[in-house]
Parts: C-alpha cells; structure tokens; sequence
C-alpha cells in the first residue's frame, strides 16, 4: 500500500508557506508567483491553517474587504486536516473525501514537510489503474497463445 512519503518522493516537496499575521495581498502575490492555489499558514512553524484561492474569493472579496488590511489568519480555512509522511494514500483519499478538503499538509514531529492535494492522489489513482490494466492485458494475451 503506498505511502505519502512516496508521493512526496516523485515531486518537489516544498511547500510555500505564510505567516498567520501576513496580508491576503502578500498571500495572493505568493500564490500567483508560484502558480499555486493554495499556501499553508504557519506560526512558529506550525501549521494553524491553509489559504485558498476560495477563501480570497468568499472571505475577502465577496465581503468587500482590503486585501491589504486583513491578515491571513482573519480568513483562512482553519482547522486544517494534516497527515505524515507514514500515512497511507487511502487514508488521505478518505480524510480529502470525508472532508472536502482539495489540500493535505505533511506534518513529522511537528513540521511541515509537504503538501498533497486532491490532484496528486488522483495521479496516483491512475497510475494504479494503469499497472492494473497492463498486467491483466499480459495475463489475457499470453494465456491465449
């Protein structure tokens, strides 16, 4: 059964992250920098919270905030689900599932470590299916010669 520790294996594991009292503006400008859609909050390298592209949208502007005025930790999505480098792919496919979260931060012994998103254990998923079909399809055409 595979284990997040090999996700984060096949990728670059560093994850962009942000100060709890940071503006949403520096957050935005982070996100769109790294082309990414969401940044973990930390405090005292601790992860308290994740902050999306979503909660600009409904939090920020829809509510007509200043981006520039409101911290991170105001409007960001808290509390945040987390796993370990040691949790398996199901478990994390189940925690995304159950809780409709897009995001996993990888924590060890208190630190942030990485990041895993809805997309990476769907990537995964296939790759599963692939091997799958690839063996079958070997077992089917060498057993009929």
């Amino acid at each position: 059964m595979p284990l997040v520790k090999d996700l984060l294996a096949k990728r670059n594991a560093s994850v962009v992250q942000v100060g709890e009292q940071q503006s949403v503006m520096d957050a935005a400008r982070l996100m769109k920098q790294h082309r990414i859609g969401c940044v973990v909050v930390t405090h005292k390298d601790r992860v308290v919270g994740i902050f999306t592209e979503r909660d600009i949208l409904m939090r920020v502007v829809a509510e007509g905030r200043d981006p520039n005025g409101v911290p991170v930790a105001q409007v960001m999505s808290t509390p945040v689900a987390v796993c370990t480098p040691e949790t398996t792919v199901d478990e994390c496919t189940a925690t995304i599932t159950e809780k409709r979260h897009r995001h996993l931060p990888v924590v060890e012994r208190g630190q942030l470590v990485g990041l895993i998103s809805s997309g990476d254990l769907l990537a995964n998923q296939v790759r599963e299916h692939e091997t799958t079909i690839t063996y079958l399809k070997e077992y089917m055409y060498s057993s009929t010669r």
